[in-house]
């Protein structure tokens, strides 16, 4: 049977959960994610578990918050006046929304707290500073 190693293209389910057990991604009900291992293209911590996997094994793959989304940076944090959100936008925590930077490049934050005078938007990927564990299955792999 074949083993994977960097290059190869896999594809896996998998199903990724937070420390107290709550589920944040699952492939279940969709194809599987397919990849190619060693290219940078998933966190890696998932990645580096991947090499040596045969198809039709799974297993448990803990991953701490450096080799995931990384620590939360207190810095993407940003207090903004209300007043520069348009008012029809119904600005609660958990909201999703989207700053452009003075380059263009868009970068989507989450609206964290709000006041009547300001609104802390958040930057971080949601997953920062969390670590993660993700169930795994290797359904298939294609040699490089």
């Amino acid at each position: 049977m074949t083993e994977v190693k960097s290059g190869d293209t896999v594809r896996i389910h998998y199903t990724g959960t937070l420390e107290n057990g709550e589920t944040f991604d699952s492939s279940e009900g969709r194809d599987p994610l397919e990849f190619v291992v060693g290219s940078g293209q998933i966190i890696p911590g998932l990645d580096k578990a991947l090499p040596g996997m045969t198809v039709g094994e799974s297993k448990s793959v803990p991953v701490p918050c450096a080799e995931a989304y990384g620590e939360a940076n207190p810095e993407a944090r940003q207090d903004v006046p209300r007043e520069t959100i348009p008012a029809e936008l119904p600005v609660e925590p958990g909201l999703q929304l989207q700053m452009q930077t003075q380059t263009g490049q868009v970068i989507p934050v989450t609206v964290v707290e709000v006041s009547e005078e300001t609104v802390v938007l958040d930057a971080n990927h949601p997953l920062a500073g969390k670590d993660l564990t993700f169930q795994i299955e290797l359904v298939g792999v294609d040699a490089a």
